[in-house]
C-alpha cells in the first residue's frame, strides 16, 4: 500500500524506489546469511506443520497445548511465541474430509471474462485450520452455478516462505503448483482463493519473480478473489440473486492483501447486494501481518495497530464483523469485547441465500 499511495519516488521517478520489495530483497539476504530466526521458519513451515498435526493424536495434542497457559508461557520463553496471542486450533480429520467432497455436476457457463469453472485453491489455512471456509466458498459458487474443482495435492502458495526471504523455498513450491494449475487451466478453469495473500501471491508476486516462465506469467491473468469472480459474474449476467435472509449491519474489515489488488472492494459491494443490509467499511490495517502479531517481541505493537479498527467495528454495533483475511478478522475479534460473530464474507453470503 505505501508503494500504491504513499511513496512519492516510486516509477515514474527518476528514483524508481520500490521501498516493499527492497525489504523483502533485505530479508533474502538475512535468510541466505543464516539469520532467520528457528521461531521464525518453523512458524512459515505450514506444509510441514499441517501434515504433521493431520495426524489425529497430533492434531489432539497440539489443539491441547495450544489451549494450556501453562505450556503457552513455555513456547513463549523457548520459541518467542507470544502466550496471549490467539493461535488458529487444528482441525480434525472429519472436517479436513470436506474438501474432498465429489464436485457437483454443472454445465460450466461462460461470460466474458469467467469460465464458469473454477480451481478452488483452499490455502493453508483453509486445509489445515478452517475448511468450512472454502467449503462455504464451493457451496456459494455451486449455488451460482459455477462449477468447483479442488486443487489436487495443493502446497503452500509460497507467502510464508517469501516473507521470510526463503526464496529457493519459494520457488520449489511455485514448480510444485504450477504443473497442477496449468493443466486446470487447460481444462478450462479459472483459479480462486479464499485468502487475499494466496491471491495476490499468484496474481502479483511470483509473477514478479519469474517473468521469462509463461505459464505463470499466464495464470496470473485468470487468478480471482472470490468475491471479485462473482462480481464479475454479475456484471456478466450470471449471478444468483436471490438472497432469502438479511445480514443486517455488517462491519467488513479491507484487507491489505485485498486492497493492494487495485481491483476495489469487491466483498463490499457484493454483501451490499443483500436487501435490508448495510456494510461499514474499515480501512486500517489490523496489525495482524503474517507471523507479526504472534512474536513475543511485537505482540502489543500488533494489539495496539489493530485496536483502531476493532474499536471502529464495535463502535458501529454491527449483526456481523467479517473481512477477506482470515488470520487478519481473527486478530481482531480477539481485540473486541462485543462477541459479535465474525465470518468469512463468503460464508455471510451462504447465510444470505439460506443455503
Amino acid at each position: 500500500l505505501c508503494y500504491m499511495t504513499k511513496c512519492p519516488y516510486v516509477p515514474p521517478h527518476e528514483w524508481a524506489v520500490d521501498f516493499p520489495h527492497l525489504m523483502l530483497r533485505a530479508k533474502a539476504v538475512n535468510f541466505r546469511e543464516g539469520r532467520a530466526a528457528r521461531r521464525d521458519k518453523l512458524l512459515a513451515s505450514t506444509d510441514a506443520a499441517g501434515r504433521l498435526a493431520g495426524i489425529p493424536v497430533v492434531t489432539q495434542a497440539a489443539n491441547i497445548a495450544m489451549s494450556s497457559r501453562s505450556l503457552r508461557v513455555r513456547l513463549d520463553k523457548r520459541l518467542g511465541i507470544a502466550a496471549d496471542a490467539p493461535l488458529p486450533r487444528y482441525a480434525g480429520a472429519g472436517e479436513r474430509r470436506q474438501l474432498r467432497r465429489a464436485p457437483a455436476r454443472i454445465e460450466p457457463q461462460a461470460g466474458e471474462r469467467t469460465t464458469g469453472k473454477i480451481a478452488l485453491f483452499a490455502t493453508c489455512f483453509g486445509r489445515y485450520h478452517a475448511p468450512g471456509e472454502p467449503d462455504d466458498l464451493r457451496t456459494v459458487f455451486e449455488h451460482n452455478d459455477v462449477a468447483v474443482v479442488p486443487v489436487p495435492g495443493e502446497r503452500c502458495c509460497g507467502m510464508p516462505k517469501f516473507e521470510l526471504g526463503d526464496l529457493d523455498a519459494v520457488e520449489r513450491l511455485k514448480e510444485a503448483n504450477l504443473k497442477t494449475l496449468v493443466g486446470l487451466l487447460d481444462d478450462g478453469c479459472d483459479m480462486v482463493a479464499p485468502v487475499p495473500s494466496c491471491v495476490l501471491m499468484f496474481r502479483q508476486e511470483l509473477p514478479l519473480m519469474f517473468p521469462d516462465d509463461a505459464d505463470l506469467q499466464r495464470l496470473s491473468h485468470r487468478v480471482f478473489d472470490p468475491a471479485e469472480y462473482l462480481m464479475l459474474r454479475r456484471r456478466e449476467g450470471l449471478l444468483n440473486d436471490d438472497f432469502r435472509r438479511s445480514l443486517g449491519k455488517v462491519a467488513y474489515h479491507a484487507a491489505c492483501h485485498t486492497r493492494v489488488q487495485n481491483v476495489g472492494l469487491k466483498a463490499r459491494e457484493l454483501l451490499a447486494l443483500v436487501p435490508d443490509t448495510e456494510v461499514i467499511v474499515i480501512e486500517r490495517c489490523s496489525g495482524h501481518d503474517g507471523t507479526y502479531a504472534v512474536r513475543s517481541e511485537c505482540r502489543d505493537a500488533a494489539v495496539r495497530i489493530g485496536r483502531p479498527a476493532a474499536r471502529k467495528a464495535e463502535q458501529s454495533v454491527p449483526d456481523y464483523f467479517t473481512g477477506d483475511c482470515t488470520l487478519a478478522r481473527r486478530h481482531l475479534t480477539s481485540l473486541m469485547e462485543s462477541g459479535v460473530k465474525s465470518l468469512h464474507p463468503m460464508s455471510l453470503l451462504k447465510v444470505a441465500y439460506g443455503i
